[in-house]
């Protein structure tokens, strides 16, 4: 079911919704705000502008949503290629003037080359678990060129924790998620905030070298990853 998708077309379409919460594995529901999967470029942080105009090439946008980075992407004359396995999502990207979309899983990928890969909003969440990225990034050395990066960001969320001990059983960034949109729930699905060591970490055992680009007093960093 497609719930995160059905909150989105009704932001697009009637420019409101209903609350679209978000379930997790560590505390109370939060509420997820719809408007700013519409933004534009004056809204964006100083991290996305900041990825954005270091992507080169053919860029993936993986876990497009709505399409707004895609389409300042196009805005800037950069070749883009908006990714995302939400129906709904990929609607609204076609309606809203995105040139070159994927319907398709993430780790789905193969058979053509890009130069940037581009996770937004944490997007590199979407690999679950630490061995979920490791997998990933040993994938991505497929479908990204020699001489290409791997853009995103991600923060560490030990702050969660202040007042309470890590789980012994897993990675303490590793959360899960469903979404509930007009009382319908999707499906758990498992998410990944991982802190810089740890990412320099994987990655080189993964044959990338990390360098960090920006981060912020809240623990969120933008990161560039290029092949060892």
């Amino acid at each position: 079911m497609d719930v995160f998708g059905e909150a989105l077309k009704d932001q697009f379409i009637k420019g409101s919704a209903e609350i679209l919460w978000l379930h997790n594995s560590y505390g109370e529901p939060e509420e997820m705000p719809l408007d700013i999967f519409f933004r534009n470029k004056k809204d964006m942080p100083e991290m996305e502008l900041k990825a954005l105009d270091l992507c080169k090439g053919h860029t993936l946008d993986l876990g497009a949503g709505a399409g707004s980075h895609a389409l300042l992407l196009q805005q800037m004359k950069k070749e883009v290629t908006a990714l995302d396995i939400s129906p709904g999502a990929v609607s609204i990207m076609k309606q809203r003037g995105v040139k070159n979309i994927l319907e398709k899983d993430i780790l789905a990928l193969e058979n053509i080359q890009y130069d940037t890969l581009l996770f937004l909003m944490n997007g590199i969440g979407v690999t679950g678990t630490i061995s979920g990225l490791k997998n990933f990034l040993v994938k991505a050395a497929s479908f990204i060129k020699k001489d290409g990066q791997l853009i995103f960001d991600s923060s560490d969320i030990a702050y969660l924790y202040q007042h309470t001990t890590f789980p012994d059983n897993k990675y303490y960034g590793e959360v899960a998620y469903q979404y509930q949109y007009c009382h319908k729930k999707g499906n758990w699905f498992n998410w990944l905030y991982i802190d810089q060591q740890s990412l320099a970490l994987v990655s080189k055992e993964c044959g990338w070298n990390s360098q960090l680009l920006l981060e912020d007093e809240y623990g969120q960093y933008l990161v560039r990853l290029t092949r060892s």
